[in-house]
């Protein structure tokens, strides 16, 4: 038995066959909203895993495919017909975890349900690891402009000027870069 909760996402014409194979491999469909439904308040009342979508094309659902991806970091699997390219590398850049065109074979549902789970937890690992870096470099960058304020105004050599920094925050028990953004607002406010 699976222990995922689906959301599927189906056009007025589905047959609702993928909710049956779905349902027959043990996956929990806890709504198969139908296309006029709002998919992004149906995502944040739902308690769901994954979202699946079973249409014919997803131009009409590129809005809620960013708002989910963007703010509730739920993993997305399209199943569609259209195969344009356009189509395709908006899906792509959508963050989309799997876009299967016209392929609707039960023997592949769970492997593409399993890779789109992983593949949506490596972005997930990557966004995380892209904020680590960026939230470094910018402290890092408050370090240098608090450095450059106490060579300026102390007269201190760059070692000194961080060395300084560093047993100010160690003193104070937070972290170099609070430190640095404490110097850059007392430089400011004595200006």
């Amino acid at each position: 038995m699976n222990a995922l909760t689906i959301l599927l996402i189906e056009d007025e014409s589905a047959d609702r066959l993928l909710e049956k194979i779905l349902a027959a491999q043990g996956y929990s469909v806890i709504n198969a909203a139908k296309s006029k439904s709002d998919i992004q308040s149906l995502v944040t009342q739902a308690n769901v895993d994954i979202v699946i979508f079973n249409i014919d094309s997803p131009k009409k659902y590129f809005q809620d495919i960013h708002y989910l991806n963007q703010h509730l970091a739920l993993p997305i699997i399209i199943f569609a017909a259209d195969d344009t390219t356009d189509t395709i590398n908006q899906i792509v850049k959508a963050g989309v975890g799997a876009y299967v065109v016209n392929g609707l074979e039960t023997s592949r549902i769970n492997s593409i349900i399993t890779i789109a789970v992983a593949r949506f937890k490596e972005q997930q690992r990557l966004k995380s690891e892209l904020e680590k870096t960026k939230s470094k470099l910018e402290e890092r960058k408050l370090i240098d402009r608090a450095k450059g304020i106490l060579i300026k105004t102390r007269g201190f050599s760059e070692d000194e000027a961080y060395h300084t920094l560093r047993k100010l925050a160690m003193d104070r028990n937070i972290a170099i870069g609070e430190m640095a953004k404490n110097v850059i607002a007392m430089a400011e406010l004595l200006k």
